[in-house]
């Protein structure tokens, strides 16, 4: 009787806890055990954060590792007890990442928060709906209704994934695309090897475009499955489940490495996507190619609106484009549509052969597939098209695989073009795979065109911030270490350009790009080789009198960003001369090499990719006022600015129709520059005998002669480097497109420099 008792009361206690560890804790590898995810939770930080900074924490860290889930791409969240601000009572919120978030980046208010009451009720409104069902407007309708449930008026939009975790009855859910998750629901075998895989863990349901009856399909998959802890999604990803949030990230985690583990016991080895047809070229020939094929591949593609590229050249995109198998998967297209919705339904492989092609026959191959490619495209959307849908969109490919070169992806700007490039990485890791364990499938072209058209999607992009002036264009200032390259530096960056900050002193330039990184952010995506993983502003050197210098800075640009729009020099020299001018042979040697040379020296070699790219394009060379009034003292200077007058309306004949070339001639700009440095201010102060005292601070002597140089001027007010800034900036704007050849002054208004 005893025996009984006992053994009837450890059979109900292991039923619950065999519950428990599959509903909550479904976790046998240790946290250091892990091979294919970080696990990255430190309890005594989580553990003092409050529940929403929790859900924050949690995001964080599984955004943190990419294998996890792609950069904008998931959502997490937590239905937990708040205090109703008018009522007073405790009510369950649905805290979820918001639209547009990112995981590992986001915070707090990224972060939607709704009465979780109030979205379960939602479903009789949807019900009553007469043109409910999937797809329909009536579902897409659910969307717009997610804000009259709010909590706290939190201005955050809902994700299109809310209703799935309202609809989970668990308090944490997590909603990932990981590449190994998403390979195994690519495969055309999935179902079957979501039990193979994880045991009965996860429960499959198929491919449904995220919305209201997917979220319900979700919802009663789990109520009819009480032992799962999870659902794969049939060609997106999957979404788990836990009672407490650390359970939930473990999770997650558990159903990433159990499939990653699957997939590397199959691996084929050498024999991945059928084996290599190609092999890679050398570093070296490789950029070569590239510095060559990027403009002319920008200025094809940029037919409609001007693209920044993105370069990826490392061993497992050169594996798959050197493969076997590449055309036959490539043009399968995407699966998971968080990646096609940035990658286009299918990338354009460009027919080249490295080992035997030239450039010529590359650029050529190119054309004939860009052109392929869009027709293609215009058949793809005719085809599938509904009365309703949005206007066609470009039909350029945002991505070029090319065998032994690698990748290249293109946005509206280098983030764009960085998560391009990333969600791609991504494919190819999907398709590896799948391949791996099955045989690979794409979605559907007619699925693919109703995420890509999706008048939610098409919504979404309506909603966008007019982008700004520069945001397309990549600008190389010279000379931004400081003075008034530095002051442009900022002026453009504000207009969204991509700015690359060049100068002699490599040292000052690096402090200017971190200044504009500092204030408009690295960017999103983690994607590109080399310096082409870059944000939005670099710095390189150069030695504009050195013409193979100048030629490696824009080799580093066209990498970087893929073209060049504008280019602005504000790089020169001042040197005064001694009484005896027999000696001053170098003085003129260096100002004629700077200010006058080093301006041609620039142009000509931007001159090859403009003509490359045949896009249309600014120069702006720094002059002086200095070159149309003589005067004591800057006889080699004032000479070779007078020279850089004429060179400004010999590039402008020289670069028309396509560029514009103009010059700003600023006059005694005296803060922040380099050529006015404490020892020539004192000495110009005791020239017009301006008193001062020698323990003043040199910015303080640098406002006494600026104020005397204001006082000689029509409107008395001091030029500063913010000035000339602005007149750089005009200049390439586009506000003054039909004015070439001209010498703009800023300088107060000296009437000695009046046109003569």
């Amino acid at each position: 009787m005893y025996i009984d008792f006992y053994i009837d009361g450890y059979m109900q206690y292991k039923a619950k806890f065999d519950l428990l560890i599959s509903q909550d804790t479904v976790m046998p590898y240790q946290p250091d055990e892990y091979q294919h995810v970080k696990y990255l939770w430190e309890d005594h930080i989580a553990d003092e954060l409050s529940p929403v900074d929790n859900l924050v924490y949690r995001s964080n860290k599984l955004g943190e590792d990419q294998r996890i889930t792609n950069t904008g791409g998931g959502n997490t969240s937590a239905k937990l007890m708040e205090t109703d601000p008018l009522t007073g009572e405790q009510v369950e919120v649905l805290w979820v990442k918001g639209s547009g978030g990112d995981l590992r980046t986001s915070t707090r208010e990224n972060f939607s928060s709704l009465y979780e009451g109030k979205l379960q009720a939602l479903d009789e409104v949807y019900q009553a709906y007469p043109d409910k069902g999937y797809k329909s407007a009536g579902e897409d309708r659910m969307v717009g209704m997610f804000k009259h449930c709010n909590f706290c008026l939190n201005p955050r939009a809902s994700s299109i994934d809310t209703p799935l975790h309202s609809m989970i009855d668990e308090k944490h859910v997590d909603h990932l695309h990981p590449n190994a998750v998403i390979s195994v629901a690519s495969c055309k075998d999935q179902k079957a090897l979501t039990e193979t895989i994880w045991g009965g863990k996860l429960a499959y349901v198929p491919w449904m475009r995220p919305g209201w009856e997917a979220a319900r399909l979700c919802e009663e998959t789990y109520e009819e499955n009480p032992d799962i802890v999870g659902i794969l999604l049939g060609q997106h990803g999957h979404t788990n489940w836990a009672g407490e949030s650390k359970s939930c990230y473990e999770t997650s985690l558990w159903v990433i490495e159990t499939a990653a583990r699957y997939i590397e016991e199959h691996d084929k080895g050498e024999m991945t996507f059928g084996g290599q047809k190609y092999a890679p070229l050398d570093e070296s020939s490789r950029t070569r190619l590239l510095t060559e094929f990027l403009p002319v591949a920008r200025g094809m593609i940029s037919t409609e609106v001007k693209f920044i590229a993105t370069v990826q050249t490392d061993d497992a995109t050169l594996r798959f484009v050197n493969s076997v198998d590449a055309p036959r998967l490539a043009a399968l297209g995407t699966s998971c549509p968080d990646h096609f919705l940035r990658t286009k339904i299918k990338p354009l492989l460009v027919d080249f052969d490295p080992q035997n092609d030239d450039f010529e026959q590359l650029v050529d191959k190119f054309k004939a597939g860009l052109q392929q490619y869009r027709e293609d495209y215009i058949a793809y959307y005719e085809s599938c098209k509904h009365e309703d849908s949005p206007a066609m969109r470009d039909p350029s490919p945002t991505v070029i695989l090319i065998p032994g070169i690698g990748m290249i992806a293109w946005g509206k700007n280098k983030s764009e073009s960085r998560v391009t490039a990333e969600f791609y990485n991504c494919a190819i890791e999907v398709m590896r795979g799948a391949e791996a364990i099955s045989e690979y499938t794409a979605l559907p072209a007619q699925e693919a065109f109703d995420i890509e058209y999706w008048a939610l999607e098409e919504a979404k992009l309506q909603r966008m911030p007019a982008e700004k002036s520069l945001a397309r264009d990549v600008v190389v200032v010279i000379g931004a270490g400081d003075g008034i390259g530095k002051a442009t530096a900022h002026r453009v960056a504000r207009e969204g350009a991509h700015v690359v900050c060049a100068d002699l002193n490599y040292t000052n330039a690096e402090k200017t790009a971190a200044e504009l990184t500092d204030i408009y952010g690295q960017g999103i995506g983690v994607a590109g080789s080399g310096i082409s993983a870059c944000g939005p502003a670099i710095a390189l050197q150069v030695d504009i009198t050195k013409r193979e210098t100048v030629e490696c800075l824009f080799s580093q640009v066209l990498l970087a960003y893929g073209g060049i729009d504008k280019v602005i020099v504000t790089a020169g020299v001042f040197v005064a001369e001694g009484a005896d001018m027999a000696k001053n042979d170098q003085i003129f040697d260096l100002s004629f090499g700077v200010n006058v040379k080093g301006g041609y020296v620039v142009a000509s070699e931007a001159q090859k990719i403009w003509q490359s790219q045949g896009l249309k394009g600014a120069m702006v060379l720094t002059t002086s006022v200095n070159g149309a009034v003589s005067k004591k003292g800057s006889l080699a200077y004032d000479t070779s600015k007078a020279a850089a007058n004429h060179l400004v309306r010999e590039l402008a004949v020289t670069l028309s129709p396509l560029i514009n070339v103009n010059a700003l001639a600023p006059a005694t700009v005296v803060q922040g520059s380099n050529m006015f440095p404490r020892d020539r201010v004192i000495s110009s102060l005791t020239k017009y005998n301006i008193a001062f005292s020698a323990d003043e601070s040199t910015e303080a002597l640098r406002n006494k002669l600026a104020e005397f140089y204001a006082q000689r001027t029509l409107t008395k007010q001091p030029i500063t480097p913010d000035d000339q800034a602005e007149a750089a900036y005009l200049l390439i704007s586009g506000q003054l497109s039909k004015t070439t050849g001209q010498v703009i002054s800023v300088d107060g208004g000296l009437h000695e420099a009046f046109l003569r």
